[in-house]
């Protein structure tokens, strides 16, 4: 099997600044990988292992994020590859996930691919979306919220998806894209002597001239058609208050408080 997985560097932090675009600020800022894409290559590496294949991570971000692709390679990853261009920056979902599938369909044509695996979500941006929206992009059957693979084999897959208040069964054929809970697998820790191995091993930079799309306009900022109004650190309006009295004097206090507050 041909597996690619997304990947992304995150800030290992929530003090983060942004700038004056709504875009956050990472230079100086401790990143990591971005937990639920653990889960999505560890799945990736559990699918090579029972039917063989290789596992290519790819990511998109400036230089500083080859960082998550050397994590990838300490895990057990074959192959990476970097998106980085300037005409990428400050990308919202419409565009990150347009310009992941055409870096993507590169390496796919260079490859060939079965199945396409993504985390649920990027704990920095919380949409959900950029997994469903590259496949959209591609024309390929995904599912999202995967929790379990069921069965798989060389030609098809079947999963369970997390409905909330219900699991529902999905079954498709390759070329076919996933999005994965934490639910879905235990992440192994990367590996000493993997990283040893690894640590000349190459990663590729695909830019914006490496692409099949040569418009501008499809990328970054200008193909951004939602922008960040205002981004900012929620208030902090936490108060303690502490009442002594008998427990019928304490529950009506209770209800004469939350009927002020109008919780009830």
């Amino acid at each position: 099997m041909e597996i690619l997985v997304c990947i992304k560097q995150v800030p290992d932090t929530k003090n983060v600044e942004v700038d004056e675009n709504g875009n956050l600020i990472r230079d100086g800022v401790d990143s990591i990988m971005n937990p639920y894409d653990l889960y999505a290559l560890e799945t990736a590496l559990q699918l090579k292992e029972e039917h063989g294949g290789t596992v290519t991570v790819i990511t998109m971000g400036p230089p500083q994020a080859k960082e998550v692709i050397r994590e990838a390679y300490m895990m057990g990853a074959d192959k990476g590859y970097i998106l980085s261009d300037i005409k990428f920056a400050g990308a919202d979902v419409l565009a990150t996930s347009y310009t992941l599938a055409q870096g993507l369909e590169v390496i796919g044509l260079k490859n060939g691919y079965d199945l396409i695996i993504c985390g649920m979500e990027s704990t920095d941006g919380d949409t959900a979306q950029v997994g469903p929206s590259i496949a959209e992009t591609l024309g390929i059957p995904h599912v999202a919220y995967v929790s379990s693979i069921e069965e798989s084999t060389v030609e098809k897959i079947v999963v369970e998806k997390d409905m909330g208040d219900t699991i529902e069964v999905v079954e498709f054929s390759y070329p076919g894209l996933i999005t994965v809970t934490k639910h879905v697998s235990q992440p192994r820790l990367p590996s000493y002597k993997l990283k040893l191995e690894t640590e000349d091993k190459e990663i590729k930079t695909l830019t914006f001239d490496d692409l099949a799309d040569d418009d501008e306009t499809n990328f970054g900022l200008k193909g951004s058609p939602t922008q960040v109004e205002r981004v900012f650190p929620p208030e902090d309006d936490i108060e303690q208050v502490v009442w002594d009295g008998s427990g019928e004097e304490l529950a009506d206090k209770m209800y004469n408080e939350l009927k002020e507050l109008k919780i009830i």
